[in-house]
């Protein structure tokens, strides 16, 4: 099966800018502490992090670069994928 680079591509990174939307929409509703000390405690780890405020520049930069990074790591998966299945 041979993959769509440029769509895989899209897919990774709309998933990585989407699971940091959400991730910036619990900060500025003030949940993402609990819930990064529920899930730290799920792991058996202490929460040595704290949650800065809510700043729609650096939430908005945060979105697109991990956005860039999940395409770049999904085209080159998808890319390496083609290659290993010749």
């Amino acid at each position: 099966m041979k993959l769509n680079p440029g769509k895989v591509g899209l897919t990774v990174g709309a998933f990585a800018g989407l699971w940091h939307v959400v991730w910036g929409i619990l900060v500025a509703l003030g949940w993402a502490s609990a819930l990064q000390s529920w899930i730290l405690d799920l792991h058996f780890l202490n929460n040595p992090f704290t949650i800065q405020p809510f700043d729609i520049t650096k939430w908005v930069t945060l979105i697109l670069v991990t956005a860039i990074i999940g395409y770049i790591f999904g085209f080159v998966f998808a890319n390496l994928w083609n290659r290993i299945q010749k």
